[in-house]
């Protein structure tokens, strides 16, 4: 391509009677004076004579048989190779032979010159052939034996042709249109070599990925008949599984036939088992009967001996009467208007130690809270609490009036949910008075002069009969462990407090 376009604005010969303005760009800074000649310009040592151009702006080794030629297409590394060189040398030119539209290019920095100037560089080149011998000359000092080849039109064969090629449009010697021609061939084929180097090179990635595709593939396929046998031989498990599973189900429906028929069977014996229980109550019925009979005849004499053993005896049938109303009926005891624990408050005395209970016979401790519901569900249970125990563990910012009331209060509700009896005992020295009267099943007791509550707790157990149920709850470790041995169930005071915050 052309550097710039080709325009009629040459500068005349040098020597001749009309100058181009100086280089400062002022038209008659450079200019003669009247009838004086412009000097030739200076070469230096060793460089050809600067051509001078001719008046149609072909330079002066080439002939001229017609209209000038126009500007050659250059290749593009050509055009830049010119812009770098005439950039290089522009600094080292005088400031009178820099055309002025170069003057500001010529004080940027190297790497900015060709760069933001080579429109204008390139311009000028093709405008104005005197500038473009000087810049000639400089290149060509700098080129050295690759220089003096191109001026006598010839080009070496190890030169770089887009070096010779621009050489060849700065210095135009004969024959420079062949040789630019020849280095924008060779351009053109580096070129075409390098494109189909790059063609090669995207095969040569496309034939590699292909056959990495073709290995992965093969992974692929490899994997999936290993799945595929993998999953055969899981269907023949399954396969297997399933008559196993069948062979069992049959075994199992064998089992359930026998199983019906071992049912059927032992229907038959609970039906027969049935008819004999029948008979054997019929029997203890007829028997029961005879023992009341007899019973009624011992009534006679006994019931002038009852006391306080006709209590206790009759409290203990009481507690198992459920179970044996039989037996009640055959001793005919009649229910009595105290019970032992009446007995206890009205006596300061002990009750003897004959009465006492085996530990067996009683329930041990446990702090369960669920424990104290259990055992007021046995039958005629007696609950025995120790009052001042209770209220100052569960509201002991009360006053203790407000603590019995509220303490027996709950109480009261207990007996009337089970029917229990209930006796709360409290510390002290003679009978409160003005207490207000206890809920029914109720039973509140006061220490005596002399006594402690515990004391009277101990001999409100005491006084029980064997195998009665008697709750003690009390978190004084001494009472537990005294009520313990006489067979009582000693519960903690959380267990009722729990139980009192739940009604």
């Amino acid at each position: 391509m052309p550097l710039t376009d080709p325009h009629d604005d040459h500068l005349p010969l040098e020597g001749s009677s009309t100058a181009a303005p100086g280089a400062g760009g002022d038209p008659g800074a450079g200019a003669p004076e009247p009838g004086a000649t412009l000097p030739e310009p200076e070469s230096e040592p060793g460089l050809p004579e600067p051509i001078p151009p001719t008046p149609d702006g072909s330079d002066a080794g080439e002939p001229v048989d017609g209209p000038p030629e126009p500007e050659p297409v250059l290749p593009e590394p050509v055009r830049q190779r010119i812009v770098a060189l005439t950039a290089a040398v522009l600094p080292g030119l005088p400031a009178d032979e820099v055309p002025v539209p170069l003057r500001r290019v010529a004080k940027f920095a190297p790497n900015r010159r060709a760069r933001l100037g080579g429109s204008v560089i390139a311009a000028q080149l093709t405008a104005d052939p005197l500038f473009r011998q000087r810049v000639t000359a400089r290149v060509l000092t700098d080129a050295g034996d690759l220089g003096a080849a191109v001026v006598e039109g010839t080009a070496p064969a190890a030169a770089d042709p887009v070096e010779v090629a621009a050489l060849a449009y700065l210095v135009r010697p004969k024959g420079w249109r062949e040789l630019i021609d020849a280095s924008g061939a060779a351009v053109r084929a580096e070129v075409d070599s390098a494109v189909v180097a790059e063609l090669v090179r995207e095969a040569e990635q496309r034939a590699t990925r292909a056959e990495h595709d073709r290995a992965v593939a093969r992974v692929e396929a490899d994997k999936l008949r290993d799945e595929l046998a993998r999953v055969r031989e899981e269907l023949g498990q399954l396969r297997e599984e399933n008559r196993q599973l069948q062979r069992g189900l049959r075994e199992t429906q064998a089992r359930e036939r026998r199983a019906t028929e071992l049912l059927a069977t032992e229907r038959g014996r609970a039906a027969r088992a049935a008819a004999d229980s029948d008979a054997e109550l019929r029997r203890a019925r007829a028997r029961l009967a005879e023992a009341e009979a007899a019973a009624g005849v011992a009534k006679a004499s006994a019931k002038e001996a009852r006391s306080v053993d006709d209590a206790r005896l009759w409290l203990l049938l009481e507690t198992i009467g459920q179970a044996a109303v039989g037996l009640r009926r055959e001793l005919a005891l009649d229910p009595v208007d105290k019970l032992p624990a009446d007995f206890v408050a009205d006596a300061f005395t002990d009750a003897p130690a004959a009465a006492q209970g085996g530990p067996a016979a009683r329930a041990r401790d446990t702090d369960d809270p669920a424990r104290l519901d259990q055992l007021l569900a046995l039958p005629r249970a007696h609950l025995v609490v120790d009052g001042y125990n209770v209220t100052k563990r569960g509201f002991g910012e009360m006053s203790l009036e407000q603590q019995r009331k509220r303490l027996i209060t709950g109480l009261g509700g207990i007996a009337a949910q089970t029917g229990d009896e209930v006796t709360v005992v409290f510390d002290g020295a003679e009978r409160m008075h003005g207490l207000p009267p206890a809920p029914r099943g109720v039973r509140v007791l006061f220490s005596r002069k002399g006594e402690t509550a515990d004391e009277l707790i101990r001999r409100l157990v005491r006084a029980e009969p064997p195998g009665r149920p008697v709750v003690v709850v009390s978190s004084d470790r001494e009472v537990a462990d005294g009520v313990r041995r006489h067979g009582a169930y000693p519960l903690g005071a959380d267990s009722l407090l729990r139980r009192l915050a739940r009604s």
